[in-house]
């Protein structure tokens, strides 16, 4: 799906929503444009596509392998071949007899049991040679079968399923029993349908949890058959009108994915949660966009306006807080409509689709949904694909998926802005002019004007920081460099007078001391006195 910026603003063509290959229904980016019905049967071509290619490389190996074990036998058996007779004959001649013994001292019945015994020692060497490509033919089935046809369960499966696992008794969480209960009492008005489809959704959740090693693209397929096939049954078999169709097929969905949630949500095995990071961190980098750069026809000094805005974000954030795909696409739904109203308040006229999306970029960058890219893979990969197919709630998740991949694309050209705006912009170094206090209308509230001054004084102090810390990186480098130019002159100085050590010279005797190595010295004086 292109998305285009021109001068009007963001706009995208209604037929860019629907499905590439022409059908009609709403396409999908997740599923490279096509709708879940035509990405599905593309899917199941390419795979069936790839099981033949595997399936003919299989039997080759297959072929390969007994070609050169029948040529080492043949070397083997040419030079054995008169002894190999004697002892065959030699052998059946004694097994007759004892058989013709044993018949008169046992049972029938035993008799059989060993003769089975001995044909089964007498085929496995036959099958020792055939083991290799059997298990090469049985790991592909494996691999490349249907998920749905994997996940069908034999008797004995199914009454491994009925005993107690600690995943299945755990005990279940307030919600889980609300749903269930509210499950079997809708079944009820079903009567005997209601019994089957009960059957069929314990059967799927007891397959789904000893399937727990499968993708969950497997998983997804596995839950896709599902509804595709109670479906149909619900329309062919049991005769249901569309209206009572679409009510089951919402409770089933809802009975199964409030049990299976916690397993098919950003499962470890994807990059779910890294995608889910990096679109954070995107959003979190474009704060700064305007819905003056966006053309958004939304004005939120209106206070019905603001309403409608606070109550879209918050809408889109309690996306992330329900367990059911359609409560989500309830929730995208619901911001989608206070956008719509948010638009015909501001315009005094209904909104179009150009006004739409734009909007719904703002409202995505303002509120930064959690966990944005998981809600929106759960969706794709568990609900009831004839909702997000056709139906306002397909309409508005498509241009939800359209809105995130604009925000993962959005560059200087898409916001009309120069490149050296927008990349000082991302980084931080300056943040686009705000309104002037001054030029604000009386009735607008204080709150916003305080908000915007601060936002101003916040920008101000941004540059003096960033200028502070440029001088002190300057300053930094000047003391490094005052310090190597007076180590340098202090080495070029000792490297001109270098220091000379002279030896010791000996001590002095004191003068009071008892001088035995030298007389010559006067005698002490002595004090006289004086008659004065």
């Amino acid at each position: 799906m292109s998305l285009k910026s021109e001068r009007r603003g963001i706009h995208v063509d209604q037929s860019e929503l629907l499905c590439k290959k022409g059908c009609g229904y709403y396409g999908n980016p997740a599923w490279q444009g096509f709708c879940s019905k035509c990405w599905r049967e593309e899917y199941h071509k390419a795979r069936q596509k790839q099981i033949q290619e595997d399936w003919e490389l299989a039997e080759r190996l297959q072929r390969e392998e007994e070609e050169a074990y029948a040529s080492s036998q043949s070397t083997q058996g040419a030079q054995s071949l008169t002894f190999s007779k004697f002892e065959e004959k030699k052998t059946n001649e004694k097994t007759r007899k004892v058989t013709t013994v044993k018949k008169f001292f046992t049972a029938s019945s035993r008799t059989g049991a060993k003769k089975v015994a001995q044909e089964k020692v007498v085929k496995q060497g036959q099958l020792g040679r055939e083991r290799n490509a059997d298990n090469i033919l049985r790991d592909l089935k494996e691999i490349f079968t249907p998920s749905w046809e994997l996940a069908s369960p034999t008797e004995a499966e199914i009454q491994e399923a009925k005993a107690p696992s600690p995943s299945i008794n755990r005990q279940a969480s307030i919600e889980t029993d609300r749903v269930s209960k509210e499950f079997i009492e809708f079944l009820k008005t079903y009567h005997k349908p209601g019994q089957d489809i009960y059957k069929q959704c314990k059967l799927f959740l007891d397959t789904m949890n000893h399937k727990r090693d499968l993708s969950i693209e497997e998983q997804s397929e596995c839950a896709q058959d599902f509804y595709q096939n109670v479906a149909e049954k619900l329309q062919t078999r049991w005769k249901a009108p569309p209206e009572k169709v679409e009510k089951a097929m919402d409770q089933i969905e809802k009975y199964i994915m409030t049990r299976q949630y916690k397993y098919v949500f950003c499962p470890e095995t994807t990059d779910d949660e890294k995608k889910d990071l990096a679109v954070q961190k995107r959003i979190r980098a474009l704060h700064w966009v305007t819905p003056q750069m966006l053309c958004v026809p939304v004005n939120e000094e209106i206070p019905e306006v603001s309403d409608m805005v606070v109550k879209a974000i918050t809408d889109i954030i309690e996306m992330d807080s329900k367990r059911v795909p359609r409560d989500k696409l309830a929730c995208i739904t619901k911001c989608s409509k206070h956008i719509f109203n948010a638009i015909k308040i501001t315009k005094n006229e209904p909104a179009s689709a150009d006004d739409f999306l734009p909007t719904l970029i703002y409202i995505v960058l303002k509120g930064n949904p959690p966990r944005l890219q998981s809600n929106i893979q759960y969706i794709t990969r568990f609900c009831n694909p004839s909702r997000l197919m056709t139906g306002e709630d397909g309409y508005y998740f498509t241009n939800l998926c359209c809105a995130v991949a604009f925000i993962e694309k959005l560059d200087a050209q898409s916001l009309n802005l120069s490149q050296e705006d927008f990349d000082r912009f991302m980084t931080g170094q300056t943040s686009p002019k705000k309104q002037e206090s001054d030029s604000w209308s009386p009735d607008v509230c204080l709150g916003v004007k305080q908000m915007y001054k601060n936002l101003d004084l916040l920008s101000q102090l941004n540059e003096r920081q960033d200028r502070i810390v440029s001088e002190a990186k300057k300053l930094e480098k000047d003391l490094i460099d005052w310090t190597d130019g007076v180590a340098k002159e202090v080495q070029d100085i000792v490297e001109k007078y270098p220091l000379e050590i002279k030896p010791k010279n000996q001590a002095l005797a004191a003068i009071d001391s008892e001088n035995v190595e030298n007389d010559k010295l006067p005698p002490p004086l002595q004090p006289q006195v004086y008659a004065g």
